[in-house]
């Protein structure tokens, strides 16, 4: 008993000094980055003048050089690019018109192509439209009732889910699914009510798939105002739409990941990863979605150096390319980690906005799960408070698969949904206190897991 009432004695204020230690190196670091981080400017620069940025596209090539210069400019150690093979999907021009009932004339809405899909190659394709609420009610309709149809899935993004990215997963099947069951039945065309949760209507694009030995019908997006009223005017008579769309896929093209480091001092062979990706859509600037997470991954390694932080482990920043229509990017890195037998830690990635930080998600076992967790006093200060749930990010998939313990940043979502994928996803849509706020919560991550690991 004496024993074990002398080690608690030790052991109990060893935690308590290490804590304090943490804490106040993370004010430090909270001090530096929003008095002094450039990531906001950084984020402007990326916008503003490359813009969007499509994997194999002259803007996305532009972006890796944009992204190799940042990584230098913040002192990383070393920083290199690692080749990437990248599908080149093309927009070109597009226009979709409704002929209501009634009406002798089509009339130009908004609207989008969904990525990855073929179009009508330039020409006209006219058909009526065929509306249905779900898959479910889908799938009741017979091939004859859909055959030589445009149907129009007008599944809406559900408000009374809170957290909007479970919405986003309980309603992102429509991009993926509808237009293979519909291709299945002899359809021509596919229409979606946006995966969003604005009431504008403003259409938002993403990836989308075709099944193997399905026809490659075309299939768009519109946006809820233009979803509602062709709803009604299905319920008072036949729709007629005209599509026309250029978009194709036009093979594939060489690109890069843009991998900046800091050398560790006592185990440099062992890797902690922070990253975001450099792609985004053709719509917008690619602002929040990821622009938000490029830079606020970069200011790790700058506030480090800034602040003299020599890590434990070396820490790497990757900006992947090509998580948009492929992931291409966080592929191969992957197996480059596992043709070098490189070990990694810890993999943390912001590819969720750049709006206010609130946790970050772990998967993870559980005993890693319950270290981190006891950090949460440290990050309450700042807003930071949600550790429970399980979350990492589509370009470190490739790495948990193979064993390696993932984290992604969580900011607040109810924003987020309105602008993904859509031309509102602009540099003015990002705050720059939210946007820091989220560059030192993954710098303090960073940290503690490279003290604590």
């Amino acid at each position: 008993m004496k024993k074990i009432i002398y080690l608690l004695c030790i052991i109990f204020p060893l935690a308590a000094t290490a804590q304090q230690e943490d804490s106040v190196l993370l004010r430090k670091l909270s001090t530096e980055i929003m008095w002094n981080s450039p990531c906001y400017e950084k984020l402007r620069t990326l916008t503003k003048t490359i813009g969007h940025r499509i994997s194999g596209s002259p803007e996305a090539a532009r972006a890796v050089q944009w992204g190799k210069t940042a990584m230098e400019e913040a002192g990383a150690d070393s920083v290199w690019l690692q080749p990437v093979e990248v599908p080149l999907w093309v927009r070109g021009e597009e226009k979709l018109g409704f002929q209501w009932p009634g009406s002798k004339n089509f009339s130009n809405v908004p609207m989008v192509s969904l990525g990855n899909t073929e179009g009508t190659n330039g020409e006209v394709l006219e058909a009526p439209v065929i509306c249905v609420e779900n898959l479910e009610a889908f799938s009741k309709l017979s091939i004859e009732a859909v055959a030589g149809k445009i149907v129009f899935f007008n599944y809406k993004f559900r408000q009374d889910i809170i957290n909007t990215f479970e919405g986003y997963g309980d309603a992102v099947k429509y991009r993926w699914v509808a237009l293979n069951d519909a291709a299945k039945k002899n359809a021509v065309g596919v229409i979606i009510r946006s995966v969003g949760t604005n009431v504008d209507d403003t259409p938002h694009t993403g990836s989308s798939r075709y099944e193997e030995g399905v026809k490659h019908i075309p299939a768009v997006a519109v946006g809820s105002v233009t979803a509602d009223a062709l709803a009604e005017a299905c319920g008072k008579g036949t729709v007629k739409a005209q599509l026309t769309s250029q978009c194709a896929m036009k093979g594939s093209v060489l690109s890069y990941n843009v991998i900046g480091e800091i050398r560790g001092s006592e185990k440099p062979d062992a890797y902690i990863l922070a990253g975001g990706h450099l792609d985004s859509w053709d719509v917008g600037e690619g602002a929040h979605d990821d622009g938000a997470g490029c830079v606020q991954s970069i200011e790790i390694i700058r506030a480090f150096k800034t602040l003299g932080i020599q890590p434990r482990h070396s820490i790497r920043v990757v900006l992947f390319m090509n998580e948009e229509n492929g992931l291409k990017g966080g592929q191969a890195y992957a197996d480059s980690a596992m043709q070098r037998g490189e070990s990694h830690i810890m993999a943390l990635e912001s590819d969720a906005g750049g709006f206010s930080p609130r946790g970050i998600g772990l998967k993870m076992p559980e005993a890693q799960k319950h270290i981190i967790q006891r950090w949460v006093s440290l990050f309450l200060p700042y807003g930071v408070y949600d550790f429970s749930q399980e979350e990492g990010g589509a370009d470190i998939s490739p790495l948990q698969k193979q064993g390696v313990p993932v984290a992604g940043l969580i900011p607040d979502s109810q924003r987020y949904f309105e602008l993904h994928h859509s031309e509102k996803d602009v540099f003015e849509a990002v705050n720059h206190r939210e946007l820091k706020l989220g560059a030192w919560t993954m710098a303090a991550f960073i940290y503690l897991v490279d003290r604590h690991f």
